[in-house]
């Protein structure tokens, strides 16, 4: 039996190296377990400016026990990943797209990526590095995983998903782009938490078996 089309199109955008981003992955999953029969689920790279990246380890220990306590989270992240002269600290996220490119598009490689460098202090800014976490998480050799996440393909794919995410008007990352069959569109950006995101889906389902029980009663509308 064919599958069913999704009633509603979700779009995460992210940044491997973002605090924010791996704060939102338990509602992202919430998402998915809650809504996996009836909606579609796509992750984006969303990259960010050298600018947008800490300028200090003493930065970075800020930002951390920042974001920490305003999740309540009981484990703190480490800086030691952070590394000044990586600039865009392009290969952690390109080395989850690239895996992506490979077959492997569920969440598993960014979230090693995201938990190596974040949470273990593993330099995950250098290609090397982020080859080994992607391969332990794979399979795939490490050599294959680099040439990908090397390739030029790649980088444009980034750049593009990035544009996308700018195309939103939006500056914070996680952005999550919810889309329904019939046209209602919803953004949320730096948002974390899955409360609001539940509520907006569930008011898109409703609409939708609004439209489908207006159809039934009075047929599809057409201007001929």
């Amino acid at each position: 039996m064919e599958a069913a089309a999704p009633q509603v199109r979700i779009t995460y955008y992210l940044e491997v190296l973002s605090s924010w981003c791996l704060y939102a992955e338990p509602a992202w999953a919430a998402l998915q377990a809650r809504f996996g029969n009836v909606a579609s689920f796509d992750w984006k790279i969303a990259l960010m400016d050298a600018e947008a990246f800490p300028s200090s380890v003493e930065q970075c220990e800020w930002f951390y026990r920042r974001s920490g306590t305003l999740q309540r989270s009981p484990r703190k992240m480490n800086s030691g990943w952070f590394e000044p002269e990586q600039g865009r600290f392009l290969p952690a996220s390109l080395m989850a797209l690239g895996a992506k490119s490979l077959g492997v598009t569920d969440d598993s490689v960014r979230r090693a990526l995201a938990n190596a460098g974040l949470y273990e202090g593993k330099k995950i800014g250098r290609w090397e590095v982020a080859a080994a976490v992607a391969s332990e998480a794979t399979g795939i050799f490490p050599q294959e995983l680099l040439a990908r996440a090397q390739s030029p393909e790649i980088l444009a794919e980034a750049e593009r998903s990035t544009a996308e995410f700018s195309a939103l008007q939006v500056s914070q990352r996680p952005a999550f782009l919810l889309e329904s069959r019939i046209g209602d569109r919803a953004v949320f950006s730096g948002l974390v938490q899955v409360e609001p995101l539940i509520a907006t889906m569930e008011a898109m389902l409703r609409d939708i078996a609004g439209y489908e029980s207006f159809a039934a009663h009075f047929g599809a509308f057409s201007a001929h």
